[in-house]
C-alpha cells in the first residue's frame, strides 16, 4: 500500500486553531483502516486549560469513541513536534506512528529536550518521522507569532 499523508488535515485544524486565537498546531488521527479517528486544533486559552493541546485532544476523543485507553495501530499526524507532555500521551496510548512538520528545538519532546520515546521509561516507542508539510507548519507558526509582536 502506498504511502498518504494526512497532514493536509492537521494544517486545516492548525490555521482554524490560528483563527480561535490559538497557537496553530492540529493533529489528525488516522485509524488502521485509513479513516480518520479524530482531529483537533489547541484549545489551551478557549478551554482555560494547559493540556488542551492538539494531540491530547485527539488522543482523547479517539479514546472515548473507541472505549479504550489504548490506539495501537494508530498514526497521529500533527503539524509541530510533540512537547514532553503529548509524547508521553502518544506512548501511554501505543500510537503506532507520529508523523510531524515543524521541529521544536524550544519545547519539543520527540527530537529534542526530553525526547520521551527514547527514555528508558517510556512504556512504548512509535515510530517518528518528522519534516512532513514542515516548511508550511513552520510558516503558520512564524506569522501567528509575527502578529502577536
Amino acid at each position: 500500500m502506498a504511502f498518504k499523508s494526512h497532514m493536509d488535515k492537521a494544517l486545516e485544524q492548525a490555521r482554524e486553531a490560528a483563527g480561535r486565537g490559538e497557537v496553530p498546531v492540529g493533529a489528525v488521527l488516522i485509524a488502521p483502516d485509513g479513516q480518520v479517528a479524530a482531529l483537533a486544533g489547541n484549545r489551551t486559552r478557549e478551554m482555560n486549560d494547559p493540556t488542551a493541546h492538539a494531540e491530547i485532544l485527539t488522543i482523547r476523543a479517539a479514546c472515548a469513541s473507541l472505549g479504550s485507553e489504548r490506539l495501537a495501530g494508530y498514526d497521529l499526524y500533527v503539524t509541530l513536534e510533540p512537547c514532553a507532555m503529548c509524547a508521553a500521551a502518544i506512548a501511554a496510548a501505543r500510537i503506532r506512528r507520529v508523523y510531524y512538520g515543524a521541529s521544536d528545538p524550544k519545547s519539543g519532546g520527540v527530537a529534542h529536550g526530553a525526547c520521551v520515546f527514547s527514555h528508558p521509561q517510556a512504556h512504548h516507542a512509535p515510530e517518528v518521522y518528522d519534516g512532513i508539510a514542515e516548511v508550511e507548519a513552520s510558516e503558520l507558526l512564524k506569522e501567528f507569532f509575527a502578529r502577536k509582536r
